[in-house]
Parts: C-alpha cells; structure tokens; sequence
C-alpha cells in the first residue's frame, strides 16, 4: 500500500514462481547491499543466464535475488551413447598388428574388449533447443518476477506503515523534548547561579558579569538547533517514504542522521527529564534503523 499516500516502497525479501510450458521458474530475494542475480541453470539452458539477469534487474534495484528451474519441472535431456568407430577400428587394427608382432597371431580383440578401450564409448546428452525453449523459459520467468515483486511490494507496505507508525512516536518524543526544553534551561540557569553564590564570596564577583557568565554557559547547553535538525531530519524520512521507490539507503542515512541529533541533544542537555526522552528517542531510532535494512 503506498506510503504516505504517495509511492510505494518494496522489501528486498520475497518468492516468486511461474510455469509455463514444461518450465518452472522460481526466484526468490533477500537483503543484500547492491543488486545481485544468481541464476543456477541446468547446464543445457546456460545460455539463459545473461537474459535473465538482465530481466530481474530491469524491475529489482537492491537485493540478492536467486533464480532457479525447478528439479521436477526442468526438461530432462536424453542421453545417447556416443560410439567413436574410427577410433575402434584404429585400436583393433593397432592390436592386431600388436598380435602379429608377439607371435600370437591366432588372438584377434573382440568387440566387447576394444568397446572397454578410452574414448570408444561416451555418453552425450542431446543439445537443448535453447531458440525453441526461450519463450516458454521468458513466460515462466516473467510471472515468476511478477510475483516476487508482489510480494515485496506487499511486505514494503507493511514495512512502511510500522515506520511511519514510529515516526509519529519519535516525533512526538521530539516535542516533548522541545516542550521541556525552556524550562529545563531556565533550571540549569537557577542551579548554575546558586552553586556560584555557594563558592564565591559577596563583593567578590560583579552581579552583572555573574549574570553574564551565567547566560553564556546556559547557552552553550541549548538544543535548539538540534531540535530543528532533528524535526527537518524527521520530515525528510517521512517524505522518502510517502515518494516511495528506491528509498532504503536514503532512510537509513537520515536515520543515522537522527541518532547524531538525539546524541548531541543527550549531551548537552543538563536535564533528567530530557534524557529519559532521549534514551526512549534512541531506542525508536535503532528499531527503525531495522526496519530500514529491509527496505529496497
């Protein structure tokens, strides 16, 4: 389902199957960093394998996709015995000379033991007739992919409605965060001004140079733009989603992008309340992180 309501997203794990003729195609994907295609043929339709590669990656831009003819289904050569006669008749004439030469002239090979000699007998199985089976292998694998981006399709949206579902979780922590953030500073500001007053002496500091100092060191704990990083960062996730397409390693840099904010946030927010709502910001960022390694 798409989205956002835009575009769709597609998992990179799937299964697909399609026959067609007396082929059986099956392929099946999961989670890899690039595209990838691995085609395991018999050796008789090898001559598929660039085709087919070239019809998976037409539609499948990430993953590692297997593509396979089914044992049962596979069209099963004959095998017909070769018979080198040529090179029979060369080793009954070499043996018969041989015979001659050592004097047993009476001994003549017969065909039972020149037949057990290297290279008389072979088996060869019958060449496929790779131009008359094409059609029946391209239809088996044409609906073979169509079903394995289906169910990618169908597994994306699931995906992406748990992400989105997170998202609207993680930007909620994100205003509570905001929310609590001037009070939590106007705090740190008291605190900071009484512990000076504790350790210096009265007459020993100017109170508008105090106050001063105060503001400065208060000001260098503000999350403000980290907030609006993060916001922005969040924003852009979502909008990747609702675009759909090919979106998994965009999502996963914003992500990391996030977790960059909320660390920053972590650290210079002299808060319990504000940490507790990072330490739970972080934990929805690394289930989303999950959730994006499968997104194509």
């Amino acid at each position: 389902m798409p989205a956002g309501g835009g575009g769709t997203v597609s998992s990179m794990t799937g299964f697909g199957r399609g026959e067609a003729g007396r082929f059986r195609i099956e392929m099946k994907s999961v989670n890899h960093r690039f595209a990838e295609v691995v085609c395991r043929l018999p050796r008789e339709y090898a001559e598929a394998e660039d085709a087919l590669r070239r019809l998976v990656l037409s539609e499948v831009k990430r993953g590692r996709v297997e593509v396979l003819f089914a044992s049962e289904a596979s069209a099963t050569p004959e095998v017909a015995i070769r018979v080198d006669t040529d090179l029979a008749r060369a080793y009954h004439r070499s043996l018969k000379e041989l015979a001659d030469a050592l004097g047993t002239r009476d001994w003549s090979p017969d065909a039972g033991f020149v037949a057990g000699l290297p290279g008389v007998l072979g088996g060869a199985q019958a060449t496929a007739d790779f131009q008359r089976d094409w059609p029946d292998i391209e239809a088996a694998a044409r609906l073979a992919l169509a079903g394995l981006l289906a169910m990618r399709a169908a597994e994306g949206a699931a995906l992406a409605e748990d992400l989105l579902g997170k998202l609207v979780e993680l930007t909620d922590t994100a205003g509570a965060i905001a929310a609590r953030e001037p009070a939590a500073r106007a705090e740190f500001a008291e605190r900071l001004r009484r512990r000076l007053d504790e350790w210096l002496r009265p007459g020993e500091v100017d109170p508008a140079r105090l106050a001063q100092e105060v503001a400065v060191l208060t000001e260098r704990s503000a999350i403000d733009e980290e907030l609006v990083r993060l916001g922005s960062h969040l924003g852009q996730l979502r909008a990747a989603l609702a675009a759909g397409g090919e979106v998994g390693r965009r999502c996963d840099f914003i992500i990391q992008e996030c977790n960059r904010e909320l660390n920053t946030i972590g650290s210079k927010a002299q808060d319990a309340a504000i940490a507790a709502a990072v330490v739970a910001g972080k934990g929805l960022v690394e289930k989303l992180r999950e959730q994006v390694q499968n997104l194509e």
